[in-house]
């Protein structure tokens, strides 16, 4: 990525602290954001409002974690949840397993029906859950954030920024169970009757760029690709949020680097 090699050197010109809205031209993203230890530093329309895609299931998993979670729960896959398109683990109706399999499959895999059930168990309905989703971004301040499903799916009422994203995933990041999760490179889950899957995470930055944590992939063909990854070198972090990204893991590995060669320089 030589053009942003050239970009950085010219931004650093300008001081570490200096705001600087859009100088990695090569980014091919509708939006994206770089933060570093918890400062925005880099970014392009962080504040306009996209389809997230899967990125919506960061605030499923977060309201899911902070409000009486039980890992060892037993979610039981409603018809509807067996039924979710998109992004599926193959759950059958009936099917259970427990609420941190199910939790690891809506995270490290995206399975849509794996987040469905989680929703439905931990609400009552979608729809109950869904306006929980939106209390929570609304608590938050992500003033550019509304959902109307919780597993990413396009609609006209599901939309979030780079910034809210990225402010999302420092809330999620601050659980233990989130955390954890997401940086997990490969998992093997079951359902209670012994039904096995193994899942690689969608993300092969993990275990492949330095320090790589996770966060989420996603991607519908509305909102293109998408990705939050955190990434921690010695003591320090760096978080990109990318919208909108065909090039996602290309630039975000790039940015990543950079991020951390300027804030050590």
């Amino acid at each position: 990525m030589p053009s942003l090699v050239l970009a950085l050197a010219l931004a650093a010109a300008a001081g570490p602290d200096t705001p600087l809205p859009d100088p990695f031209p090569a980014v091919t993203a509708a939006s994206y954001l770089v933060a570093v230890d918890g400062r925005e530093r880099w970014g392009r329309a962080p504040g306009t409002p996209r389809l997230p895609a899967s990125l919506t299931k960061i605030m499923t998993a977060l309201l899911l974690l902070e409000e009486g979670w039980e890992p060892a729960a037993i979610v039981t896959v409603t018809a509807r949840a067996a039924r979710e398109g998109g992004t599926r683990l193959g759950l059958r109706a009936g099917e259970q397993l427990t609420a941190r399999d199910a939790l690891r499959a809506m995270l490290i895999g995206s399975a849509n029906d794996a987040c469905l059930a989680l929703a439905e168990q931990a609400a009552g309905s979608e729809a109950a859950f869904v306006a929980r989703m939106n209390r929570r971004a609304t608590a938050l301040g992500l003033l550019a954030t509304r959902f109307d499903n919780p597993c990413g799916h396009d609609g006209p009422g599901q939309r979030s920024s780079a910034r809210d994203l990225a402010a999302l995933a420092r809330a999620a990041l601050a659980l233990p169970e989130f955390r954890l999760t997401v940086g997990a490179a490969r998992v093997t889950l079951s359902t209670r009757a012994g039904r096995s899957f193994e899942l690689p995470s969608h993300n092969p930055l993990i275990g492949r760029v330095e320090g790589v944590r996770g966060v989420k992939t996603g991607w519908t063909p509305g909102a293109g690709k998408c990705l939050v990854v955190l990434a921690e070198r010695q003591g320090r972090e760096v978080l990109v949020v990318l919208l909108g990204a065909p090039d996602r893991f290309w630039n975000a590995a790039g940015l990543v680097d950079l991020a951390f060669e300027q804030a050590d320089g």
